[in-house]
């Protein structure tokens, strides 16, 4: 027998998210102009930031309760690689579910541990400017929003 203990703490986590989503956002542009990086991100999700990324060209945000992240970096590519071949660099698991690579930038996606996992970069000069977000794969619906607009705001 299942117990209702579970079900009940997926769903009272699930509730805030979708009342933020319904609600009007609190939005702003997170940048790095040295690398061109600029990105829209909800402050008011993330709202636990916890510092700078190794190298300091980034943040580490989280949402308040942990649940969820996001990381906003600029990776050096010194060598100008192309996203496809950045990407291969970076050994990517083999369980992808989701690939999409231009000649601008990549973004791939997949599940696991039961978090949906999202990393997008695009090329800009020297740097891959990238996000990469967590986020519990039962919210998936609740995040696909989210998600698109912090993806689409990615500076190219």
């Amino acid at each position: 027998m299942c117990s209702r203990r579970p079900l009940a703490a997926v769903l009272l986590s699930i509730m805030p998210l979708a009342e933020a989503t319904a609600a009007s956002l609190e939005w702003r542009r997170y940048a790095i102009p040295v690398t061109g990086l600029s990105v829209d991100v909800p402050v008011s999700i993330f709202e636990e930031d916890a510092g700078a990324t190794e190298g300091t060209l980034g943040r580490h945000l989280f949402t308040k309760d942990y649940r969820a992240n996001l990381t906003i970096k600029s990776f050096p590519n010194p060598d100008n690689d192309s996203p496809a071949v950045f990407l291969e660099k970076m050994r990517p698991p083999a369980d992808i579910q989701y690939k999409r690579v231009t000649p601008k930038f990549f973004a791939v996606s997949g599940v696991r541990d039961g978090y949906t996992w999202y990393n997008r970069c695009n090329r800009v000069n020297a740097f891959m400017n990238c996000i990469l977000m967590n986020y519990p794969a039962v919210e998936e619906r609740q995040w696909d929003g989210i998600v698109t607009r912090i993806s689409l705001s990615l500076a190219k």
